[in-house]
Formats: C-alpha cells, structure tokens, sequence
C-alpha cells in the first residue's frame, strides 16, 4: 500500500508539474516538498516508519550539504524539510518518465558520472547559480545508496564544490538503511534518525574533507568540524 502511494502519487504529481508548473523552479519545488511530506506521513501511518530530525540547527543558509545515502527514504526527507534543496544526481535519472522531465526545471543538477573533467565543470558551474541564487546543494559523496555496516568509496566530487565554489560542506548522516533496505522493497517499522553535523573546517584539502566525511557517515566520529553540535531531535510525524 506504501509503494502504491508512492508511485502513484509520483504519477499524479509529475503530471501535474509538467502540466501547469513546469516553467516556475519554485512551484516544482513546492511540489515536490509537498509529495515528500505526504509520503512520510503515509510511510509512518502504513508501515510505522518515523523519522527523527537531530542537528537542524547546523544548518547555514546556503551551504553544500554532503549527505550519506543508506535509503529512497533519505531523498523523501531532505525534500521534505530543506527549504528548495537542489539535488546533484546522476545524470540517468532524467530518462525517467515524466518525473525525469521535471528535474531540470526544478533546478537540479545531472551530472555524467562518466564525463570526467568536463562533467565536473558543468556541475560547479550549476553550483554556483544555485548557491548565488540562495539554494543549498545536496550531494551524495558515496555515489549510490550503501547499505549499513558497508563502507563505500567516497567520490572526490564533493570536494571540487567545497573548493571551487568556496562554499562550507556540511556532513548530514542517516540511518534509514535499518528500516528501509538500499535494493529491495522490505521495510520495517522503526525510527530513522537523520543528522545534520556542525560544518566541516574551511580549507581542507580533498583527502582530509573525504576522511572526516568517511568518519562521520561509517565512524560517528566526524573531524575536523567548526563549532558544536547542540544535540536534541524530534521525532517528526508528517
């Protein structure tokens, strides 16, 4: 029944946006941010899933948030909560049907994960409008979703945002791999807590920045960070 809400009111949204809100970036998002919501809300009341929100204090206005990836659950919360997120995604997602068609006039970010140099440019130069525009950026340095207890290769690509755009990273860390697998469609009922750690130092160099992102997402030890984290969350219910 979940799945059924999910997807089907994906359709029905998708259709709506290219219909009438295609052409207004802010209206998708609000589209978008809206079927998030409806989603956890349905996740909670069918399956007794809930998410818990710890850290959302450490969130700058405008930042590149490096998120870790366990679970689809993870994209329904960010979407949810941060206010007109613009997501760096592979760059396949836009041969979906419909819902692939709104994704560039929603503002994000495809990248060609085979492109190299090249995709790296385009992807700092979309970076830049959005962050100069007030959007945060999401990225997802493990590339794809990791399941718990496996430690994926961080990709360098976060690292050239923080670099080239000046822009602070933020280390943003998940569980919801516990309730909701990364390849099947199992879910059990639990708390998801997702958290938003204090900024990573300025200046770090590509290996130090994946090494204390590598440590918050697989050690719950993240270094080095700017500030204190504050603690306190709430179990959020849609």
């Amino acid at each position: 029944m979940f799945f059924l809400c999910l997807y089907g009111s994906g359709l029905l949204v998708s259709l709506y946006a290219l219909a009438v809100a295609r052409g207004s970036a802010a209206r998708l998002m609000a589209l978008g941010a809206g079927w998030a919501r409806f989603n956890l809300g349905a996740l909670a009341v069918l399956c007794g899933v809930r998410v818990r929100r710890e850290g959302w204090e450490n969130l700058p206005p405008c930042a590149v948030l490096a998120a870790q990836h366990q679970s689809e659950l993870d994209i329904l919360i960010l979407l949810a909560h941060l206010p007109a997120p613009t997501f760096v995604l592979k760059q396949e997602l836009l041969k979906m049907p419909l819902f692939g068609a709104c994704l560039r006039p929603a503002g994000m970010i495809p990248v060609d994960r085979a492109g190299a140099a090249p995709a790296l440019r385009g992807m700092v130069t979309a970076a830049r409008g959005a962050l100069a525009a007030g959007r945060s950026i999401v990225i997802f340095p493990q590339g794809t979703r990791v399941a718990p207890g496996v430690r994926g290769v961080l990709q360098p690509g976060v690292a050239a945002l923080a670099a080239i755009t000046g822009a602070g990273v933020v280390p943003v860390t998940v569980d919801s791999g516990r309730c909701w697998g990364a390849k099947g469609l199992v879910i059990t009922p639990g708390v998801v807590t997702m958290r938003v750690l204090p900024a990573l130092a300025p200046g770090l160099g590509r290996a130090a920045l994946l090494e204390a992102l590598a440590a918050a997402y697989y050690d719950g030890t993240p270094s080095p960070l700017v500030g204190e984290g504050r603690g306190g969350g709430a179990v959020v219910s849609m």
